[in-house]
């Protein structure tokens, strides 16, 4: 199993940072570069419509969806 990393960010005016394991980290540089937008930008969103999980649940759930979609031809 891959080690966990922590990403710093800042997420509407406060740092806050993230652990998630490098393929996680990757999924989300993959998906927000085929989106044309920064990784930043996309886990600013994550977090904007998350309910009640932590971020880094919602973003592990974020890259799940994504590749079921993908993996479902829509």
């Amino acid at each position: 199993m891959s080690r966990e990393r922590k990403h710093s960010l800042s997420i509407a005016g406060h740092r806050t940072s993230v652990s998630l394991e490098d393929p996680f980290w990757t999924a989300l540089k993959e998906i927000a570069a085929a989106e044309g937008r920064t990784m930043t930008a996309l886990i600013v969103e994550i977090d904007s419509r998350r309910e009640g999980n932590n971020l880094s649940s919602a973003l592990r759930l974020h890259v799940l969806a994504h590749y079921r979609r993908l993996a479902a031809g829509s």
